[in-house]
């Protein structure tokens, strides 16, 4: 990604705003929402507070830049030639996400964090917002290549897509089988109802 992304135009933010970033998330992965808290963040990050206060007033506002600017988060939309194959290339991020400590431990905690923050809640939206608008080149070169309808709401298939990782993962706790994601991709493409 380019610097633009992660640097100060783009997150806001200091120099060190990747230090401080990595120090957010790896707080969030050990303690959870609750337990994060900027003195630590500037402890782990050896930035101090009073910076981080000049950028962030508020811990929701440092994640919410921390998810969008971090490297670790970095995100390159998929180009296999086909909307099937960029879709499960999607996919198997989003489930290496919910399956690989420490991003699994991020992912989770923020939903739950989520759902008790308002604050938080408009931050999480905007890095959704970031997600899409990265993933878009995606449906721009399969509706160019006659594969997707015109008036297909994109946002909605990737929902549908993450969403079902997100509930087998998180919310189920089952393993996922080595054909989920075709599975996945192929049933959010095709349908599943009978063919006469």
């Amino acid at each position: 990604m380019s610097e633009e992304r992660h640097g100060t135009r783009r997150s806001g933010g200091p120099r060190k705003a990747q230090e401080i970033f990595d120090a957010t998330l790896d707080l969030l992965a050990e303690r959870g929402y609750e337990g994060l808290t900027i003195e630590g963040v500037a402890q782990r990050s050896g930035v101090n507070k009073t910076t981080i206060y000049r950028w962030w007033p508020s811990k929701g506002a440092l994640l919410g830049a921390a998810l969008i600017g971090a490297r670790r988060l970095d995100f390159t939309p998929p180009d296999t030639g086909s909307l099937a194959g960029d879709l499960e290339s999607l996919l198997r991020t989003v489930v290496t996400l919910l399956t690989t400590r420490p991003s699994s431990d991020i992912a989770v905690s923020v939903l739950g964090a989520a759902t008790q923050s308002p604050e938080l809640a408009v931050h999480i939206r905007e890095f959704f917002a970031d997600r899409i608008a990265l993933e878009q080149p995606v449906f721009d070169r399969a509706l160019a290549r006659g594969e997707l309808a015109p008036d297909t709401d994109t946002m909605l298939l990737v929902d549908l897509l993450a969403g079902a990782a997100w509930v087998r993962v998180v919310l189920r706790q089952l393993p996922l089988d080595k054909d989920f994601v075709s599975r996945a991709v192929g049933t959010v493409l095709n349908g599943a109802l009978a063919r006469t």
